[in-house]
């Protein structure tokens, strides 16, 4: 497996690994029919936007690594209660 595809393929690196897989199954299901998965790419884009915010505010606090590992989202999200996206 190529180096990016791996790294992309870590929860510690990628987030919103779950809904990029949803989305892509959504998509193969379909027949690549963009319109009957809309709710998933929203879903995603989204959960990017969320994430990125917590990394950019990680950056600017100095907070080492910028973005958190697999574990310290799932505490993240537990603490807030709910799915923010």
């Amino acid at each position: 497996m190529p180096m990016v595809t791996r790294r992309l393929r870590d929860p510690d690196i990628n987030p919103c690994l779950s809904e990029s897989d949803l989305s892509t199954r959504c998509l193969d299901e379909n027949n690549y029919n963009r319109e009957r998965c809309s709710a998933y790419f929203l879903k995603y884009k989204n959960c990017r936007r969320f994430w990125n915010s917590i990394l950019v505010e990680r950056r600017q606090k100095g907070v080492k690594p910028p973005m958190p590992t697999a574990s310290e989202r799932d505490e993240i999200l537990k603490a807030m209660g709910k799915m923010p996206y």
